[in-house]
């Protein structure tokens, strides 16, 4: 149930930050068009859009970090696996275990290190350059990104070590599309299969 509130917080976070963004990014575009307009000029120069892009930059970092251990969890991330996969089944699974339990060592490391960096600008005035906010909150996002991440890494080394197998995203499906039952891929394998002389 946790791990339920817990997945669906983070898919809303980075959905939230990226339809906030694209909002806020379309209303400084809006604005800066209709700027030169002169009917409305003077109504829309008194509006002012200069911390437009300051906040869009901090939301796409905050998505980024959040967004790096979803990516975790769904297994979208890349990864190079032709040694993995060379090796036989027994060191196969030792370096899965082993490349899991690294990230989560690493993200782990980033996110204390991360911890420490937000406490100690936290006793410091620095803010933003155009919203004035303070910098230790702009910075959050490091440690509970991180932490995050490597909970993501353990959750997923957990899992398969239970289940065998490795949470992974077939980047040639597509949504909507059943390559067994699909009529339109049907006749291209069979027109396939009858100018190659019925040999695959």
């Amino acid at each position: 149930m946790v791990l339920r509130i817990l997945d669906r917080l983070e898919e809303w976070l980075i959905a939230f930050l990226m339809a906030a963004a694209t909002l806020v990014i379309f209303a400084a575009v809006v604005h800066r068009y209709t700027s030169g307009i002169p009917v409305i000029q003077d109504f829309m120069l008194r509006i002012n859009m200069g911390w437009a892009q300051e906040l869009c930059i901090f939301m796409f970092i905050w998505m980024a970090k959040f967004g790096a251990a979803y990516g975790v969890r769904t297994g979208i991330h890349v990864g190079v696996d032709v040694l993995v996969n060379a090796v036989n089944p027994t060191w196969r699974y030792r370096m899965i275990i082993f490349s899991m339990l690294a990230g989560a060592l690493f993200t782990g490391l980033v996110g204390i290190y991360g911890t420490i960096f937000v406490s100690k600008l936290m006793s410091t005035d620095q803010v933003s350059a155009d919203l004035e906010w303070p910098m230790w909150i702009v910075y959050l996002c490091i440690p509970l990104g991180s932490f995050l991440m490597c909970f993501r890494f353990l959750q997923s080394c957990y899992l398969y070590i239970k289940t065998g197998h490795v949470m992974r995203v077939d980047h040639g499906h597509v949504e909507g599309i059943d390559l067994d039952t699909d009529p339109m891929i049907a006749a291209i394998d069979a027109d396939k299969n009858i100018r190659m002389g019925g040999k695959e």
